[in-house]
Parts: structure tokens; C-alpha cells; sequence
């Protein structure tokens, strides 16, 4: 399916906000509400981070290609601070190279599958409840932002981020 497809619906510029968009999709579709660059902690930014309906917290990084999965030297940082990490791909990803202990996740700009589902790690009561009033205050503004932007000139909120 292409944007051609859908009148009036513009898609994503770059490859991994595509597969981001039909991540999002479908974690909506089990009951999470999602935001894309999500900061979890200070020098972490996660591609997207899923709440679920019982407060789970779920982590998906995005790939767009090897070089792009070669490149990310961060991904274990993410694992402390989820109760479980996906990777989402298209399907021409070369799979077999991502850490099997990680669930995986095929996706395009429209929707996504789970292919492998990764172990369960809990969070500890205290980061869990803090994130979720982060994700919280994050979504607000973002939404808060879309309402309404601002004074003219008035430099961006980090903590939108």
C-alpha cells in the first residue's frame, strides 16, 4: 500500500520514521498509547516508546537498513529502562543479524506484526511510575504544543522532547 493509496495522506520523509508510523500503529491497535523520540534519561532518546493498558512500558528502535543497526552502540542503555525492547524492520531486513534476546518487529509506514517477542525484564516500582509521569507531561505538551505553539520567536521546550 502506498500514500496513493489514501488520499489526502502524506507519509514520513525518512525510511525509519516510516517504520516508526506503522509501529505506532499498531501498538495502538493492542491497547498502548505511544510517542516517537522519546527521551527515557539524559543522552537516551528512543525511536518509540509504548505504555500499556496495566502502565507495561515497551521499547522499539527502528532500522532502516544495516549500516543504521551497525552503527547504534546505545541499544543495551535502552533495556533498563523498558519492560521489554523490540527491533522494528521492513521486511528486506537482513533479521538474522539482530540480537535474538531482543523481540522483533516487521513493519511499514501502514502497520506492523510481532515476529518474536522478547523475554520480560520488570521495571522496579520507582523508575516505572516515574516514567509513566514522564510519558505523561511528554504527551501533554506535545499535544499542548499542537494546540498551541506559542509567541512568535519563543525557543523550543526541551522537556516536549
Amino acid at each position: 500500500m502506498t500514500a496513493a493509496d489514501r488520499p489526502g495522506e502524506s507519509l514520513p520523509a525518512m525510511p525509519g520514521q516510516r517504520l516508526a508510523r506503522g509501529v505506532c500503529r499498531h501498538l495502538r491497535g493492542l491497547d498502548f498509547a505511544s510517542l516517537v523520540e522519546f527521551i527515557p534519561a539524559p543522552g537516551l532518546r528512543v525511536d518509540v516508546m509504548g505504555l500499556g493498558p496495566r502502565g507495561e512500558i515497551w521499547i522499539v528502535e527502528c532500522k532502516s537498513s544495516r549500516a543504521d543497526f551497525t552503527s547504534d552502540r546505545k541499544w543495551t542503555g535502552y533495556l533498563e529502562w523498558c519492560d521489554r525492547f523490540f527491533w522494528a524492520v521492513d521486511l528486506d531486513f537482513p533479521s538474522e543479524i539482530l540480537p535474538a534476546e531482543a523481540g522483533l518487529i516487521v513493519a511499514d509506514a501502514f502497520d506492523a506484526e510481532i515476529q518474536r517477542w522478547p523475554e520480560t525484564r520488570p521495571l522496579a516500582g520507582a523508575r516505572r511510575r516515574a516514567l509513566i509521569q514522564r510519558f505523561g507531561r511528554v504527551a501533554a505538551g506535545r499535544l499542548g504544543a499542537l494546540l498551541d505553539p506559542g509567541p512568535a520567536g519563543a525557543p523550543p521546550r526541551p522537556d516536549l522532547a
